[in-house]
């Protein structure tokens, strides 16, 4: 998870701000997408979906025709990995990487956009209690003992619920309700 993750001196308090750029073909050192996947532990599927969804800027390519990274590109890696392992949205990443960590302005909108993460949080998580109390409740309906299993029955219960409910009115002929199959483990 995050915890996991290490500081770098671009995210610590005091570094200093070094733009989103790519440094002089000539000079700069190059990672194919493996070597860039590797550094940044993020997978080469990711790494090409990002590129898909514009997360990352354009790259250039070999002679070879195979992708090539920079070590910036690698930083942005990890800092949309640390994002995705808060479980920020594509577009949250995206807002987040377009700022500029030296411009005050950019400040206000990075705390917005936090905010607004935060409170998704917060729904998810009543969510998650809600569906922590459902669960406990199929898991008492059986101990076990019965000729029957009366989760399992429940849970079958729902589903027939759950289609009707999912039927456009009228549309749905009037059913039988469904024989389950008992098995018997011996």
């Amino acid at each position: 998870m995050i915890r996991k993750l290490k500081v770098t001196s671009r995210s610590s308090p005091g570094s200093s701000f070094m733009p989103f750029t790519t440094p002089h073909p000539a000079t700069a050192v190059v990672y194919l997408i493996g070597e860039a996947a590797r550094l940044s532990g993020v997978s080469t599927a990711n790494i090409r979906y990002y590129e898909k969804e514009k997360l990352l800027s354009a790259h250039g390519r070999g002679d070879n025709s195979y992708r090539m990274y920079s070590k910036q590109t690698v930083h942005e890696l990890r800092f949309i990995r640390l994002c995705r392992a808060m479980d920020m949205s594509l577009d949250e990443v995206r807002t987040l990487l377009g700022l500029d960590l030296a411009n005050k302005t950019h400040c206000a909108t990075a705390r917005t956009a936090l905010d607004a993460h935060l409170g998704h949080v917060r729904e998810r998580l009543a969510e998650l209690k809600l569906l922590e109390q459902d669960l406990k409740g199929l898991r008492e309906r059986c101990d076990g003992t019965g000729a029957t299993c009366n989760l399992i029955e429940a849970l079958h219960a729902q589903a027939d619920d759950l289609s009707a409910s999912l039927a456009p009115l009228g549309k749905l002929p009037a059913q039988q309700p469904v024989k389950r199959r008992v098995t018997r483990h011996v």
